[in-house]
């Protein structure tokens, strides 16, 4: 099974730094920066490209994900300063775990690079 819906059904413990009735956010085990934290949908969706069928559906939880990302992102202190947020989609776009999520990186200044 995917691992990011055993860690949202508590299969496996992943402590939440904030979670909704639609997302969960969590640490990343391999951080990228300063803060690196998982914005999760509780639906399994694949990536980004496969939401779309239903338009509605798929803008809500984009939706939901920046919603979270933001309040995450005060909760943790990284605004007023900034943080990144990035969606990976598919392998080439650096995909790791097919389950769609968004990353939010912060706590240092962010190269202008993409990685």
């Amino acid at each position: 099974g995917c691992v990011f819906c055993k860690i949202v059904s508590g299969e496996i413990p992943s402590p939440r730094v904030y979670e909704d009735g639609n997302v969960i956010v969590i640490k990343d085990l391999h951080p990228q920066s300063k803060v690196h934290l998982l914005v999760i949908p509780k639906n399994h969706d694949v990536s980004l490209a496969e939401i779309w069928e239903d338009e509605a559906a798929g803008r809500k939880t984009v939706g939901d994900l920046f919603e979270a990302a933001d309040r995450v992102a005060k909760q943790e202190g990284l605004l007023p300063a900034g943080y990144r947020s990035v969606i990976n989609t598919g392998v080439e776009g650096g995909q790791s775990v097919f389950h769609l999520h968004l990353h939010v990186l912060g706590g240092q200044k962010m190269g202008e690079e993409f990685a």
